[in-house]
């Protein structure tokens, strides 16, 4: 919780206070005609605002997209932008493995924004394939900027937003946490069930310069991306802290960016794929939001791999 709480307490009264403000739709028009390159128009960029709060908010904030196909485009599309679920771990690998001195702060600072831009390219990218062939147009009523009222705006944020993430992590936290033991203290053959999982997943993880503990971890951390890294750590095993922990079982700069890239391009939460079948209605469409990220975190973490073996041999 106390990864989490601080990009949360930045975020949702910033968001709320550009929503009071009337602010949000005049970005939605300045930002249009880039989002035009994308066959698509500046709404979706509402839409990707609100996904870095949580994805599943995103998804029903495609509403306000009047045409279908680019609708359907923003739902699949908005599983790229690394959520608040996502950032603690972004945030805490980031400042545990990219350090530079006096300049660590920066650095840090740095790939995080770094991990933000990756996962907004890539949105306009796969937002330009699905929308290929398509002509989009865009209407939008700008509001008057209006005073903001500072206790609403703090109301808003900590009861609607902050504390109903919190209560949605830890109400994942709890059935995960039963699960892990479980699967801790189950044994097949003598072994416990936990690392015949992770076995099975390690070569995969091998080649995307992960392992089959971090893949597990990711995996059994559906129900909230809050918990993978405390999942993972479990998984290796020993004492310390988080970080020591990791680096205690050969976490380095390559792992951790790895990690980060697969953090931001994988599968969707319990949630929003929830929200996306709902949305939709359609299984499908819940199908390929599911697998999209999958592939691409799949692919771009294995060329990053295959990158960094190619500096060592030579």
């Amino acid at each position: 919780m106390s990864v989490m709480l601080p990009p949360m307490a930045i975020f949702f009264p910033l968001f709320t206070f550009l929503e009071d403000l009337g602010f949000l739709p005049r970005i939605a028009f300045n930002l249009d005609r880039l989002f035009k390159l994308a066959g698509t128009n500046g709404k979706q960029s509402l839409c990707m605002c609100m996904g870095i709060g949580r994805n599943a908010a995103g998804v029903i904030s495609a509403r306000i997209i009047e045409s279908p196909k680019e609708r359907r485009a923003a739902v699949l599309t908005n599983v790229f932008m690394p959520c608040n679920g996502r950032f603690p771990i972004i945030i805490m690998l980031s400042v545990m493995f990219f350090t530079a001195g006096r300049f660590t702060s920066l650095v840090s600072t740095l790939s995080v924004l770094g991990a933000l831009a990756a996962g907004t390219a890539l949105t306009l990218v796969v937002t330009k394939i699905l929308m290929r062939g398509e002509k989009t147009s865009f209407i939008l009523e700008l509001p008057p900027y209006r005073k903001p009222k500072i206790g609403q705006i703090i109301v808003r944020s900590v009861k609607d937003r902050i504390l109903f993430v919190l209560s949605r992590a830890l109400m994942a936290a709890v059935p995960a946490g039963i699960i892990i033991w479980f699967l801790k203290n189950f044994f097949v053959g003598g072994t416990p069930l936990i690392s015949c999982i992770s076995n099975f997943f390690d070569p995969f993880g091998r080649l995307m310069g992960l392992d089959g503990c971090i893949l597990t971890g990711f995996i059994l951390g559906m129900p909230a991306n809050e918990i993978v890294l405390p999942l993972t750590a479990v998984m290796h095993g020993g004492e310390g802290s988080i970080g020591e922990i990791l680096t205690n079982n050969g976490w380095n700069v390559k792992t951790a960016l790895c990690t980060i890239l697969f953090c931001i391009f994988h599968f969707p939460c319990t949630t929003t794929l929830l929200t996306i079948k709902k949305e939709t209605g359609s299984l499908k469409d819940t199908v390929i939001a599911f697998l999209l990220p999958t592939v691409c975190g799949f692919l771009i973490c294995s060329w990053v791999n295959l990158f960094f073996e190619i500096l060592k041999y030579d």
